[in-house]
Order: structure tokens, then sequence, then C-alpha cells
């Protein structure tokens, strides 16, 4: 052995060395001297033409790319294996040429020729390591060039490389879309192959036809009944070892036959009748019990609905759905609401049965099923139901958890604005949404429920007395205070009076008005409430003083202690509200009157006009 020989032999260590050399290394310092040290020989050893190591080379190179450090230096190496007559260089020089290169790089247009040797090599795997290689990073300029190489490989007899030739054929028509109408005829053919594979790659390559140019559909609209055929055998098939997987035959390409079936049929009423029956063939043969049956099931749900069927087929899908809810799986109890959700708009009738379902999906204790059956249940909502379904979620928010009740209490809101069956029953579930989630109700919900009060005198009783008892109860949230202040300032005087029942309310008894003024009071003195609440408070005894004659002198000294408080806001309001107390009784009761609804602003600038 030479001299140079030994070196080389010393240099080059394998590819099982250096991942043991890689894994011992503490630190990533320490990781990075040894790679660059072994990238530095890699380097040197890639400069001697005779290495007998430049497959080992280079697969050390992958080794070092999957880790993240730069590997450019070993592209044309990888050009130079696939040239080699060595197959075990050949196959290393492809694995490189796939994961060191990219579609861009100025350098793989140096592979064509050899791609194109090796497509018409004898050897099967070469042929298919070359197919792999076009199908996996071929740019335009090598597609056209190797079209007709990749076209005869289609018609071989030899499976192991038609369903390779297939899928390269994929990347032929992504890159050079202006090319498929030369592969029309031989698509056809294809699905006559009794191969799965083929088959499989042949379906592949309708749908990526199908989504990217939607004219051609037309043409493929001819296998219905061939994709029809093929579907029934699948299903009714019995058992088969060679493709069978939980028991059922083949799933990988019932789905795609499916899938294909949807884009062929969406928006042509004569393929969606010809395909009805072999989805309600799909829908009640197909086991749900193991994964493959539920992959099937939702992909003909999913045709359903993006074809022009009729409602029974219909009802049928969202009764699989509704089976889908029931699955202990939280991936597929996720993937039915989501669904239900998306087809919401096409039959909200058959989605309704499953409503009560639904709603036991808002309890589950994963957070992501939860929202969704919160969206599922907002979309549900009409004015028929809007009752049980508020009732649910007013239940479900005394015990959701924290960071879920801002989306529950802006859908409570929203729906009752909406589908309420009364004011009543729309004030009431808002102060109810207010007690129990006060913090996450939105301002707009607060002022809309302000506006509802104050336009409805019916209402006003029992918003008053609801919402004094809720904060005598707990003053802890502040948008609660903060809306029972404005309450209590516009319509205190209604506490001393009892208030009937209201919807499903019970009635109220009187509130002395000490203890009214009592509660605002201590309202102001606290170190709890925001600066915010004790200025609604300090209006709201302004207001009360004008009504509440016996309490003159308990409202003044109220006032009077925020007069030298360091907030400059509540200290000036204090001070100028202690001044209105010494107006005349007559033109006080004017400047604390009732603030105007919208109704009373909107008749008062006509009469202006």
């Amino acid at each position: 052995r030479s001299v140079a020989g030994s070196e080389r032999e010393n240099m080059s260590i394998r590819l099982r060395e250096l991942i043991r050399l890689v894994r011992s290394c503490k630190t990533l310092a320490e990781e990075r001297d040894a790679v660059a040290k072994e990238c530095a020989a890699i380097r040197t050893a890639f400069k001697d033409e005779d290495n007998p190591h430049r497959h080992r080379n280079v697969a050390k190179l992958l080794f070092i790319h999957m880790l993240g450090y730069p590997t450019h230096f070993g592209q044309m190496e990888c050009l130079k294996l696939i040239a080699s007559h060595k197959f075990a260089e050949k196959r290393i020089g492809y694995l490189g040429l796939m994961l060191l290169l990219d579609e861009e790089t100025e350098v793989l247009m140096l592979v064509t020729n050899s791609l194109k040797n090796d497509l018409n090599h004898a050897n099967q795997f070469v042929v298919g390591q070359a197919l792999c290689a076009m199908g996996d990073i071929g740019s335009s300029d090598i597609c056209r060039d190797l079209a007709s190489e990749v076209e005869k490989q289609v018609a071989s007899q030899n499976v192991y490389i038609r369903k390779k030739a297939v899928l390269a054929l994929l990347r032929v028509v992504r890159k050079c879309p202006d090319m498929v109408e030369n592969y029309l005829e031989k698509i056809s053919a294809l699905l006559n192959d009794r191969h799965h594979g083929v088959l499989g790659g042949v379906l592949t390559l309708l749908i990526e036809i199908s989504e990217t140019m939607p004219p051609i559909i037309v043409t493929f609209r001819a296998l219905t009944n061939q994709l029809v055929k093929m579907l029934k055998n699948l299903v009714l098939s019995g058992y088969s070892p060679e493709h069978d997987v939980a028991g059922i035959t083949d799933p990988f390409l019932q789905v795609k036959i499916l899938r294909v079936l949807r884009y062929l049929a969406a928006d042509d009423s004569a393929t969606s009748d010809t395909i009805s029956d072999i989805l309600a063939q799909v829908a009640t043969n197909t086991e749900s019990a193991k994964n493959a049956g539920n992959a099937i099931l939702y992909e003909c749900v999913l045709t359903i609905f993006g074809i022009q069927a009729d409602s029974s087929l219909r009802v049928l899908a969202v009764n699989i759905l509704g089976r889908f809810l029931l699955n202990r799986d939280n991936n597929i109890r996720y993937v039915g609401l989501n669904t239900l959700a998306q087809v919401a708009g096409a039959d909200l009738k058959a989605i309704q049965r499953h409503r009560g379902t639904i709603v036991e999906c808002l309890k589950d204790a994963d957070i992501s099923i939860r929202r969704r059956a919160l969206d599922l249940v907002y979309l549900l909502v009409n004015d028929s139901n809007a009752r049980p379904l508020v009732k649910e979620l007013l239940l479900y928010l005394t015990n959701a958890d924290v960071e879920f009740k801002q989306d529950l209490t802006s859908k409570i809101c929203s729906v009752v604005a909406k589908h309420a069956p009364s004011k009543a029953f729309q004030a009431q579930t808002i102060i109810k949404v207010l007690v129990e989630a006060g913090e996450h109700v939105q301002e707009q919900a607060i002022a809309r429920l302000a506006a509802l009060i104050g336009a409805e005198p019916s209402l006003q009783p029992y918003a008053v007395h609801s919402l004094f008892r809720a904060v005598q109860a707990d003053p802890s949230k502040p948008k609660l205070v903060q809306t029972a202040a404005w309450c209590c300032g516009e319509f205190g005087e209604l506490l001393v009076a009892a208030c009937g029942p209201v919807e499903d309310a019970e009635a109220m008894s009187p509130v002395p008005v000490e203890e009214v003024v009592a509660l605002l009071s201590n309202l102001l003195q606290s170190s709890l409430q925001p600066v915010s609440v004790k200025q609604y408070t300090l209006t709201a005894l302004l207001k009360l003083y004008a009504r509440y004659g016996a309490m003159k002198d308990t409202i003044r000294a109220a006032l009077s202690k925020l007069e030298s408080s360091i907030v400059v806001e509540l200290q000036q309001r204090a001070m100028e509200y202690s001044q209105l107390c010494q107006m005349d009784s007559a033109l006080l009761k004017e400047v604390t009157d009732h603030m105007p609804t919208q109704e009373d602003e909107a008749a008062t600038g006509e009469g202006g006009e």
C-alpha cells in the first residue's frame, strides 16, 4: 500500500464513527469543533480524484447537513457519484442530490445528462433513483427536457418503474402545466392498471390537475363510471391481505378516489347523481371503529357536501359527523366539530338533531374541542332555540376556565343581541353574564345593556334590583360594580319599591334607602375599586341626593371625604358635586334628571329642526 493511500485511509473515518463522535460532545462548541475538523478532512479528501471513499464522505456530509451545518462544498461530489457506474456510489449521489441541492441550484443543470442516461439504464433500481430525483427536485428546464423519457417509463412493463414514473410525471405537470394536454389520454389509460401503487400515483396526478387547472375537469368527467366501479370493488371486496389496513381494503386509495370524485362532481348535477349511490354505500359499509375507516368516512362527508347531493345524503353525512363527536379520540371529535361548523350553512336543520352532543363537548377537558364546540353552538342558535341554548351556555360559564370565559361571554352577549326572544330575556342574560364573568364582558355589551334598560321602563325595576343585590353579594368585579352604580344613579328611586317577577326571576323585596347610600359610600372608600368605578359612584350619589331628601346629609358627608383625594379627577368631581348640592332643589332635579334615551334624542333633534 502506498504512503498516500495510507494517509487517505487514516483521514477517512466511517459514518458511524462520526455519529458516535458528535454524540459524545458535551457542549455545542465541542460539537462545532468536531464538525469543522471533519469538514476540513472531507474537503481535503475531495481534492484527491482517486479517493475510494468519496461516497463515504458524501454520506457523512448528509449527516452534517442534518445537524444544520453548511455543506454546499459537497454538491459537485454528488454529481460525480451519480456519474459513477457503481450502484453504491450512485445511490449515495442521488440521495445527496435530493438533500444538498434544490431546483434553484445552478449546478443542477449539469446532472441532466446523467439523469437521461439513468432513465434508460438496464437496472430497475437505477431507473427508480433517477425518477425519484426528478420527481423531487426537477426544475422546469429539466422536466421539459426529460418529459419524453418519463413518458416512456410510464408505459414500462415493470410495476416498480411505472409507479415511480407516474409521480415523476406529477412533477412535470407542476413545473410545465402547458404540457398537461399531452398526457390526458395516458392518464386515462393508467386508471386500468391493476397495481394499487400505480393507481395511487395516477389519482394524485388527477387531484393536482383538478386543483390547479379546473377547466380540464370537464375532460376527466368521462372517467366517473370507471372510478365509481373501482371504489365499489374496494368497498365491497373481501379480505385482501396485500392491501388490508385495520380490516379495510386500501383506505389510501379509497380516500383519493373520493377526493377525485368530489372535484369531478362539483357544480355538475349529472355527475353528482352518478356518484350518489356509491357515496351512500361507502357511508353505510365503512367501519368507524378504526382510524382508517374514519379517514374514509371523513373524506366521504366532504365529498357529499362538495357536490350537489340530495337532502337524504346530507343527513347521512351529518349523522356520520355526529358519531365522530361520540368517539373517545380527541382528534376525531375535533375533526367532527370543525367539519360540522364548515357545513353548517348547507344543512343546519340536520345538525340541530345533534345539538345535545355538541353542547356536551363544551365540558370536554381539551380546550381546543371546547372552542370548536362553542363556535358551532353559536352557529346553531336561532330565534326558536335561543332560550335552551343560552341557558346551557350560562350553566357552563359558571365552571368554565378563566382563559375560555372571554370567548364564551362574547358569544353569549352576541347571541342574545341577535336572537333574544324578548328584551327582558336579553337584559336578564347580560346581567347574569356580568355576575358570573364581569371582568370578561366587552364594553360594547355593557353599553348595549345600558341602552336597553334606559329605553324599556318595564325592565328598570328588575335591572336596578338585580344589579344592586349582585354588588351587595360580590363587589369585586369592576365592570359589574360600574354598571350597578350607573343603574342606581339613574333608577335608584325604584329600589324602595318591590320588584315583580321577570322571565324566570322571582319577585324582589324593597331595599331601604339607607342600604343603597351605605353601599355606594363604601364603594367610594374602598381601595379595591378603580377610579372609573368611583367616578360613576360619585355621579350616582349626586343623582340620589336630588331624589332621597332624607339622606342628603349622609350623601354630602360621603362626597366631602373625596374632596381631599390624591386622584385629581375624583377630587375635582367631588368638589363640583358638593357645589351642585347647594343649588336650588328644582334646578338640581333638572340637572340630575334621567339620561335621555336614543329615541328621546332623536325626537328632540327632529323637533329642533
